[in-house]
């Protein structure tokens, strides 16, 4: 590996080998600072065990081993630990699930490898890598600079000074150096690349770099929580509250009035455990854990968990057209000079007449030899199909110096030094506005070139212009203005339209989501491209310079009814995103340049485009598009509302399903009736509870209405007026029907073992009818059960009804659960009472949605 290398020409450099990376990746690990300690197994159970709901059975137990009941204690402890395990196993699936999605977000690399550029993930970077580095980038490991062109680096991380800092190639210097300085050789790990390129050796990595020696301190840093987080958490603490002091007068009231304290103590243990909706955090937890990872399934990873919750509000989408609506696969279509254009077709080796090679000849020295940029790697194409063109590539040429683009300006110029010739050969492409500014064209030259820009645009082509100039002085100005540039002419570059965007737009406007188009190119380009899609209005847009001449009011005015933004610079985005915004709008914002930061995080939800999107762009968004693909976005808005509408159900299921058991542990006791249920039995109901509603509810399909109705409103609480009066009503309907056959059975004299049977499997059936009945609110049970299949829900069911077999007919679990035997009749009640359960859930759902809609 030679110790300097030609920004311009990478061919010579070849890296590290696969199998040199390997084995160094092996012996020294990751990349990456130690995270936190997972947590072992016996941590993970003893944080369990401080669960409500386990202390508290873990009291029952105690309590029965003082009244000498052995079996009743030894049931109670072995469903304490069967509970520990179903808990335990869900956790360690919601673990793996965020260290995926950890792995899945780490800051990407690009590196040579075996002679070829590859981007992989920053962890996988080794001692010994060659980094190629740009603007916007984020440095992944510890390095010298072998190469690189005006590169300027932020390093207040590690040296507190916010103004970027000026590096240089190393020369002779091969060991790291201390941060802080202009002109020195070195980057480390964590930076940021404000300006420029760079090629560098990676010298150290992980807890080596100069930041991981003071990087330990993230590992202390909790995740903050999401406003659902915080309202079930609300909700628990009311709860709790309100069960607390029930079980504290309902003991008072047993032990006084039947002077058993021990029993009294039982029955208030078993309300608590019946009132508190300890699976809330659980559900929250596995359903936003399990959404990230569903979306990461659509080419979309969530770096921040409340985006998942808004991405079911969103009414807006901000998109750019390159690379999101178009493929960003450029390729030359037609070129203009000397009055004349030229059509570039590829099936034909024919080249271009003489008064276009000087084009195409300034345009390749404008670009990188082997480059990255789309349009470049486009100039590139062109320039190989014509091989009777080479004499005009120059790769003996040496290069001198690069003026990159700027906010001054939207032109990039390339110095080149000729072996034969004195003078220094200047090439410039860029805007055409800019190139026209550098050419300092006259006023009917500018009307002649701006005629021919909106023939090309309007046929959907980006236009650049080219330009060229000659340079004898000694030292090279400071700005590209001070060469006198000649124009040369025009490169109009087409970009398909992406096949599924046109279907993924008319998804959206079904979905009542309105899609605006933002782009550098000119108003032409834009509104070919938002017919092709179907975007609309296709005929109003708004340009950059119109913007500068508004007033914010004005502004938010136009952005409603103007959906084409054209010749928009990155900075203005955010005005964009503060009108709608200030509109009402709940705004998602794509964006993958450093200067799009701002917008990305003032939008609602920031979407990054993963593939050529920049660190600092990544780091500012919500949301990463890892195929920058637009119609991944529009899946992870559908994936949201799934979501989003799977926990309400969820939630609405466990407090519709807590109405009967907390009044079938309470009322019973007030009417002086024998208790029907047990400690034992509210277990056997969580058994039920827990993985329906953090297992199955998760995996339903979205309904079939998801993307047919309009999006919800972003302050909509989990539990609204519809769901709260639903869940009442339906739990409220199965206490009142068991009460009434517990008290009818007890009148009849079948015994208080029989009666406490016939309701208990009254209740479980219940229960299933309820989960099956709520697995859609827009369709009755029997077209849900037709729509999709469920088989998580297939399976608890089935467990469920064998495990109620057993419990009722095996006689020694008919003991332990206090019941008596049932007869052929009482499960003919108990199927017609569940069946019963269905149909009134059905009327719930319609009358609810009638009465709150």
């Amino acid at each position: 590996m030679p110790d300097q290398v030609d920004l311009n020409n990478l061919n010579g450099v070849t890296g590290l080998s696969a199998g040199e990376a390997s084995a160094r990746l092996a012996a020294e690990g990751f990349n990456e600072i130690p995270a936190a300690k997972k947590r072992s197994f016996l941590s993970m159970a003893l944080g369990v065990l401080r669960e409500p709901m386990l202390l508290l059975l873990i009291a029952s137990g105690l309590i029965y081993l003082t009244l000498g009941d052995m079996q009743e204690a030894i049931m109670l402890l072995a469903f304490v630990f069967l509970i520990i395990g179903i808990t335990l196993y869900q956790e360690r699936k919601t673990e793996r699930t965020l260290e995926a999605l950890r792995d899945l977000s780490s800051p990407r690399a690009l590196v040579i490898r075996d002679g070829v550029s590859k981007r992989i993930a920053g962890r996988e970077v080794v001692r010994g890598d060659i980094m190629v580095l740009s603007e916007g980038d984020r440095v992944p490991a510890d390095g010298i600079l072998l190469a690189c062109n005006n590169l300027m680096v932020e390093e207040s991380l590690l040296t507190g000074e916010s103004m970027p800092v000026h590096k240089t190639e190393a020369g002779a210097v091969t060991e790291m150096g201390p941060p802080g300085g202009e002109n020195s050789p070195f980057i480390y790990s964590g930076t940021l690349l404000i300006n420029g390129l760079g090629i560098a050796r990676v010298c150290a990595t992980g807890i080596h770099t100069e930041f991981g020696k003071i990087g330990k301190s993230l590992q202390s840093i909790e995740p903050e929580e999401t406003p659902l987080q915080k309202e079930t958490g609300h909700i628990v603490r009311n709860l709790a509250v309100i069960g607390l002091s029930l079980c504290l007068i309902m003991a008072a009231a047993y032990g006084l009035t039947k002077g058993d304290w021990l029993d009294g103590l039982l029955a208030s243990i078993t309300l608590a455990m019946a009132i508190l909706p300890e699976e809330f955090p659980v559900v929250l937890t596995v359903f936003l854990a399990l959404g990230a990872w569903r979306i990461s399934q659509s080419q979309v990873l969530t770096r921040r968990t409340p985006a998942i919750e808004t991405l079911g509000s969103t009414t807006v989408l901000c998109v750019d057209k390159t690379g999101t609506l178009t493929l960003n696969r450029m390729s030359v279509n037609r070129i203009f000079a000397g009055d004349e254009f030229f059509t570039v077709d590829y099936l034909s080796p024919k080249a271009p007449p003489e008064k276009f090679h000087e084009l195409i000849e300034f345009s390749l020295l404008a670009s990188q030899a082997n480059p990255f940029d789309p349009m470049e790697k486009a100039l590139k194409e062109l320039g190989d199909h014509y091989q009777s063109l080479t004499e005009h590539q120059h790769h003996d040429w040496k290069f001198m110096r690069e003026y990159p683009l700027s906010r001054k300006i939207a032109a990039l110029s390339r110095v080149w030094k000729s072996l034969s010739d004195d003078d220094l050969v200047v090439a410039s492409k860029g805007a055409p506005e800019a190139m026209m500014d550098l050419c300092h064209l006259g006023e009917e030259e500018k009307q002649n070139v701006v005629k021919q820009i909106e023939k090309m645009a309007n046929d959907g082509l980006r236009v650049l212009g080219v330009a060229k100039a000659y340079f004898s002085e000694i030292s090279l100005p400071g700005d590209q203005h001070d060469f006198r540039c000649e124009f040369l002419g025009l490169i109009g570059f087409a970009d398909p339209v992406r096949p599924s965007v046109p279907a993924a737009l008319a998804e959206c406007y079904d979905a009542g989501v309105r899609v605006v188009m933002i782009t550098g190119d000119y108003p032409a380009t834009a509104r070919h491209i938002a017919c092709q899609i179907g975007l609309r209005p296709a005929d109003k847009f708004i340009t950059g310079q119109e913007m500068d001449g508004m007033s914010e009011q004005v502004l938010r005015e136009r952005v409603k009814t103007t959906n084409i933004f054209a010749r928009v610079v990155p900075e203005q985005k955010l005005r964009l995103v503060k009108a709608f915004r200030d509109d009402g709008e709940i705004v998602a914002m794509t964006g993958d340049g450093v200067n799009d930061a701002p917008a990305l995080k003032c939008a609602n939800i920031g979407i990054a485009m993963g593939g050529r999107g920049t660190d600092v762009a990544r780091e500012a968004a919500d949301l990463v598009l890892l195929d920058d693909d637009f119609s991944s976005i529009v899946r992870a808005i559908r994936l949201g509302r799934r979501i989003f509408d799977n926990l309400r159900k969820a939630m609405a299921y466990i407090l519709a399903v807590h109405v009967p058991i907390a009044g079938l542990s309470l009322i019973p006791v007030l009417l002086g009736w024998p208790v029907l249920l047990l400690p034992v039995h509210v277990v056997f109901l969580e058994l039920i509870i827990d993985p329906a509603c953090s297992i199955a509810f998760e995996a339903e399909p979205e309904e079939p209405n998801t993307m047919r109705r309009p999006p919800r409103q972003r302050k909509e609480p989990l539990f609204n007026r519809r769901t709260i009066i639903m869940s009442l009503l339906q739990g409220g309907a199965i206490l009142l029907v068991i009460l009434f056959i517990y008290g009818f059975t007890l009148k009849l004299g079948r015994g208080e073992l029989e009666a406490r049977g016939l309701a208990f499997t009254i209740l479980v059936i219940s229960n299933l009818a309820l989960i099956l009945a709520n697995r859609f609110l827009s369709m009755n049970v029997l077209a849900g059960l037709r729509y999709k299949r469920n088989n998580a829900l297939l399976g608890i069911i089935a467990f469920n009804v064998i495990l109620l077999g057993l419990v009722i007919y095996v006689p020694f679990l008919r003991e332990l659960f206090h019941f008596g035997p049932l007869h052929l009749h009482d499960l003919a009640l108990c199927l017609g009472v569940g069946m019963v359960c269905v149909l009134w859930v059905e009327a719930v759902k319609y009358f609810t949605g009638v009465l709150t809609d």
